[in-house]
């Protein structure tokens, strides 16, 4: 255990280095949050103030959650392991006395960390200062939020990583990427609450990871579940996480019995 948490303080220092890039971000993000909430809220009054179950508060809290959250979890394509796939510096990992997912999963933790300590709180405190925002009703939120988002993340990294094993087969993942990056910001949660989906598009987002790892966090921290309900959406989060890991599992067994690197 000693060498991931090595592998999850070394990534936290890595990232904690680029303080401007940490700025870029926050500000960045911030411009997004009011035009997320500018186009929600114009829905939301359009629709009769109120929309699925939200109303201008919740739909603010709904989207400086999600700001917030960007540090943390990552909607954007990532590419680091498949890039070592097609340069062969697969090789040097696969070296190390280590298992491969659990030591990326660790370092993606560090990387975490140091968004939600230098991006997450800024930019939700700011969307509070410029909106009134919605407050859970009971302190549970929090501490269950708090578990809820670690398995959102487990979840993100999963399918990200997943992804990346497509390089086993093809060099060139930019396609299947782009497509997925497409299809898993609609059906997360990211551009819009997954609650106001028509019917046949919100059982097809319920019926994949992607809720999982963007709305369900959002929804157990912000209170709009609690209770049994809160219960419900972290066990689905855990069932989800499951699921990939030996989806991801089984895809590196078979990749990697047909890996070659430089030849060898």
């Amino acid at each position: 255990m000693r060498a991931y948490f090595e592998l999850a303080t070394a990534e936290f220092r890595r990232y904690a280095t680029y303080r401007l890039a940490i700025l870029a971000g926050i500000v960045t993000q911030s411009i997004f949050g009011l035009l997320r909430a500018g186009v929600l809220m114009a829905a939301i009054v359009g629709a009769g103030g109120s929309l699925a179950g939200y109303d201008q508060r919740s739909a603010a809290t709904y989207v400086w959650l999600g700001q917030s959250l960007l540090g943390v979890i990552p909607m954007f394509g990532w590419q680091e392991l498949a890039q070592r796939v097609r340069t062969g510096d697969i090789a040097v990992d696969l070296a190390r006395p280590v298992d491969l997912q659990l030591a990326w999963w660790a370092g993606d933790l560090g990387r975490a960390a140091v968004g939600l300590m230098t991006r997450s709180w800024p930019i939700m405190l700011l969307g509070a200062l410029i909106m009134p925002l919605a407050l859970p009703a009971s302190w549970w939120a929090l501490p269950l939020g708090v578990i809820s988002l670690l398995l959102g993340l487990t979840v993100n990294f999963l399918c990200r990583y997943g992804m990346n094993l497509i390089s086993l087969w093809t060099l060139d993942i930019r396609g299947s990427m782009i497509f997925y990056m497409l299809v898993m910001n609609l059906l997360s949660g990211f551009y819009v609450p997954v609650h106001i989906f028509p019917g046949w598009l919100r059982a097809l987002a319920q019926a994949s990871p992607f809720p999982a790892m963007f709305q369900s966090p959002i929804d157990v921290l912000s209170g709009r579940v609690s209770g049994v309900m809160a219960g419900q959406v972290i066990g689905v989060q855990m069932v989800w996480v499951l699921v990939l890991v030996v989806v991801t599992r089984l895809v590196w067994w078979r990749g990697s019995r047909r890996l070659v690197v430089q030849g060898g």
